[in-house]
């Protein structure tokens, strides 16, 4: 005969099954709350490691700018006197070079420069002088294409800036420690004297039949 459940049978039964529920709830709610506060651990440590690896960054970068800067400017002024030192080194020669080319030389002006309204400037590096004869001097460290074509230009607007030399012969003349060939033959067809590095000296590259162009 089969058992019968009476109603404190089912009334324990349903005692235990919510027994049951609430116990899995609970465990539930515990696994929760404990991986939300791993998650919030996790969360924390990643901001923490976050905000770390962007102040080292952030120093990193800083640093890096400031090196860059620093380099630059010793690059400047290592520039700026290696111009400098070019200079000294040609001015000099320019005598000497100049004469054996039946251009004799009276002075040897550095750095002359014209200024007038309009922002209209021109400054030369070297300007070789006689009674006859204004030689214009660019001077550079490497001499390039582009350095050629401006002394073109200074050449060809210098008596405007410098109406003292309008009765005089104007030559040009291009000088770098460093010419590539084709810089060197571009100049030459231009009609200037290069100048360039020959030991611990200078020298004209051009040959003794050169002629020079006159502005």
């Amino acid at each position: 005969m089969p058992n019968t459940m009476t109603i404190d049978d089912i009334w324990k039964l349903f005692q235990e099954t919510n027994r049951m529920f609430q116990e899995s709830k609970r465990e539930w709610e515990q696994s929760k709350q404990k991986s939300e506060r791993e998650w919030e651990r996790s969360k924390q440590e990643w901001d923490r490691r976050f905000q770390e690896s962007k102040e080292k960054s952030d120093r990193e970068l800083e640093e890096t700018w400031r090196v860059v800067k620093d380099v630059s400017r010793q690059i400047g002024q290592l520039g700026s006197r290696w111009g400098e030192f070019v200079e000294e080194m040609v001015a000099p020669a320019c005598e000497t070079l100049f004469l054996d080319r039946g251009i004799p030389v009276h002075r040897v002006h550095q750095r002359v420069k014209a200024k007038y309204p309009g922002n209209r400037h021109m400054e030369i590096d070297l300007l070789v002088v006689n009674t006859d004869v204004v030689v214009l001097v660019e001077v550079r460290s490497e001499l390039w294409v582009g350095d050629v074509r401006e002394h073109l230009n200074r050449l060809a607007e210098f008596k405007g800036f410098f109406p003292e030399y309008a009765d005089r012969r104007v030559m040009g003349a291009v000088a770098g420690m460093v010419v590539e060939e084709h810089v060197e033959g571009y100049a030459m067809n231009e009609g200037l004297f290069v100048i360039v590095q020959s030991g611990d000296a200078v020298k004209l590259a051009n040959d003794k039949e050169f002629n020079p162009k006159t502005w």
